[in-house]
C-alpha cells in the first residue's frame, strides 16, 4: 500500500507538468532494468524515480532552448 502511495504521489507531480513523455518513458525504462538488477521489488521504484529524472532533465533542456530561442531573436 505503501509503494501505490508512492506511486501514485509522483505521478500526480509528474501530471503537473507539462507532458516530456519521451524523457518519461527513456528513464522509465532505464531505472526499471537498473533496479531489476538491485534486487526484488525495485524494478517499479527505479522506474518511478527514472521517469521523474529524466523528464526533469528534457523539461530543463527545453527551457533552455526556449530561452536561447528568445534570446536569438
Amino acid at each position: 500500500m505503501k509503494m501505490l502511495t508512492i506511486a501514485a504521489a509522483t505521478l500526480a507531480v509528474v501530471g503537473a507538468q507539462p507532458a516530456l513523455a519521451k524523457g518519461c518513458i527513456r528513464g522509465a525504462a532505464g531505472g526499471g532494468v537498473a533496479g531489476h538488477y538491485v534486487g526484488k521489488g525495485h524494478a517499479v521504484a527505479g522506474a518511478l524515480a527514472g521517469c521523474v529524472a529524466m523528464h526533469h532533465q528534457y523539461a530543463k533542456l527545453a527551457k533552455a532552448k526556449r530561452a536561447a530561442a528568445r534570446s536569438g531573436r
